[in-house]
């Protein structure tokens, strides 16, 4: 039993597990693939999930949290839809997502509540339901290990890349893989939740422990980017467990603590790129703060910095001002003392003491115009400290949403 490997895959890498896409026409235009279905063969598959924490939960949001509820953490089935975000939908959005379950679990012999739902697209425009039932068969006929990999495309809309990671290593002389996928760009800034991202694995975890894991993980991993500052309608994160490894994992325990530190990493992986492909985005930033008074200070810190627009445009331009950034910080709500505060990029002294430490302009520019950098404070007030994951805002950010819906 040891550490991790990244290894090649894709979601049906880990046992039990096939998925399938189609081109349903849901998008508003450019057509491809828009329709994904994973499915577990396993009768015992566990499934936890996360989602937003905004108000206005778009349909699937909500369907997914019953059903999780109504199942008592089992699923057999998750269908996904990119083009239309079924957010804002009223009463027939609702029940879209309803019937969309109900005709996967029947053509796939499962309950409908082992149906998990999930969209991403426009708000507030109604979901064609005809579409997605009319693909359904040819869904369910082409489910393989070999198109799962295109799952990845499928759920794309404003990303320029797509977001996957498979993990492996041997617990007890057995196999154990992790494999995830993330789509997301623009609209980032989630709390308790990420984007759509969907996870599977082989070992055996109970639902109740896989929702506990699932929300660590997810804590310092999708819970610690920010592209835009904006939290979704319809951000998601699920995870099926189909237990065909044969090796149990549970809370408390060197295997539990083994598959949470793999579960991590793979959100962590998931969430860099999600940051790194923000809209527009030319620079993936990671935010480090250090000697926090308490880690919700420290948390404070990294996200005010994360979100700030005059922070993330002077990266942009490879500016070394960082006057916004203890400024970002001075505002967070945080405890410190600013004449305390150092800040690097890189390993590059920008501040020291709160004040200028006359620093070369060239230099620094240099270091911020790399396209992977990290920003270090260190507020010199205790032993707290998180990380963050963010990226620069360019004019093609403004570009990209001035035109979405049309």
């Amino acid at each position: 039993m040891g550490h991790w490997e990244v290894v090649e895959g894709n979601l049906a890498t880990p046992r039990g597990f096939r998925a399938s896409t189609v081109a349903a026409g849901i998008r508003k235009a450019g057509g491809g693939l828009d329709l994904a279905l994973i499915f577990s063969d396993s009768p015992e598959t566990t499934a936890a999930g996360m989602f937003t924490t905004n108000r206005v939960a778009a349909a699937p949001v909500v369907l997914s949290r019953w059903n999780l509820k109504a199942s008592r953490g089992r699923a057999r089935a998750v269908l996904i839809n990119a083009g239309n975000a079924n957010a804002c939908t009223g009463r027939a959005g609702l029940e879209a997502a309803r019937a969309a379950a109900r005709a996967a679990g029947k053509l796939l012999g499962v309950s409908p509540n082992q149906v998990l739902v999930a969209s991403t697209g426009v708000i507030g425009v109604p979901l064609k339901f005809d579409l997605i039932l009319s693909q359904l068969p040819a869904l369910k006929e082409t489910l393989s290990i070999e198109k799962a990999a295109a799952v990845t495309r499928a759920i794309m809309t404003t990303d320029t890349f797509p977001k996957s990671c498979v993990l492996r290593t041997t617990i007890g002389g057995q196999p154990v893989h992790l494999a995830g996928t993330a789509k997301g760009a623009g609209m980032i800034h989630p709390r308790l939740a990420t984007m759509l991202s969907f996870i599977t694995t082989d070992a055996g975890v109970a639902a109740r422990d896989l929702r506990k894991m699932l929300r660590a993980a997810v804590e310092s991993s999708f819970n610690r980017i920010s592209v835009d500052g904006d939290t979704s309608t319809n951000d998601t994160v699920l995870a099926l467990a189909s237990g065909l490894a044969g090796v149990p994992v549970r809370c408390g325990t060197r295997i539990g603590a083994l598959f949470l530190a793999g579960l991590t990493e793979l959100c962590q992986s998931l969430a860099r790129m999600v940051a790194k492909d923000g809209e527009g985005a030319k620079k993936l930033v990671t935010i480090e703060v250090h000697g926090a008074r308490t880690r919700a200070d420290a948390e404070r810190v990294g996200r005010t910095i994360a979100n700030s627009p005059l922070v993330k445009t002077a990266i942009a331009g490879s500016d070394p001002n960082w006057g916004r950034i203890i400024c970002a910080a001075g505002y967070s709500g945080a405890t410190f003392d600013p004449s305390k505060v150092d800040i690097r990029v890189n390993d590059f002294v920008l501040c020291r003491r709160g004040l200028d430490v006359g620093f070369d302009e060239a230099a620094a520019k240099r270091e911020l115009d790399q396209k992977e950098l990290t920003i270090r404070l260190d507020l010199h007030q205790g032993k707290a400290s998180t990380r963050f994951w963010t990226c620069d805002l360019t004019h093609d950010y403004i570009t990209i949403n001035a035109s979405y819906r049309t």
